[in-house]
């Protein structure tokens, strides 16, 4: 089987991570409870963090996000994502910076709640 074509670019998106990625990844996400994968392959998109487990993808939107093309083109990767079964938390690059730890419990409470849903699911 050959290697997924977006598999490079996903390594070097890692390598080459934003400020607001670094930040929420060695602050918070690479010690989290549940494993966590950064810039992920799903389908034809990288993902910035995808918890598997809870089947949820976080995105960080920079400034280059809010133009109307970029806000069509987020709506369709979202869509996509959750035609997947996965569920989408999008975060500023702003937020990032300034309400950090909101962003972190935002995060925790989405897994958690998506751990009970998947588990009532499988009932």
């Amino acid at each position: 089987m050959s290697p997924h074509p977006l598999r490079d670019r996903s390594r070097e998106l890692r390598n080459n991570a934003t400020r607001q990625e670094n930040q929420l990844w060695y602050r918070f996400l690479s010690t989290y409870s549940l494993r966590i994968h950064r810039q992920k392959v799903i389908g034809n998109y990288i993902v910035d963090f995808y918890c598997h487990r809870a089947k949820l993808v976080i995105e960080l939107d920079g400034g280059h996000h809010f133009s109307d093309e970029s806000l069509k083109l987020d709506e369709l990767r979202s869509s996509f994502l959750e035609s997947q079964g996965l569920v989408v938390l999008r975060f500023t690059n702003w937020e990032i910076e300034h309400r950090f730890s909101q962003v972190c419990q935002r995060i925790d409470e989405a897994v958690n709640q998506r751990l009970v849903e998947l588990s009532e699911m499988e009932m």
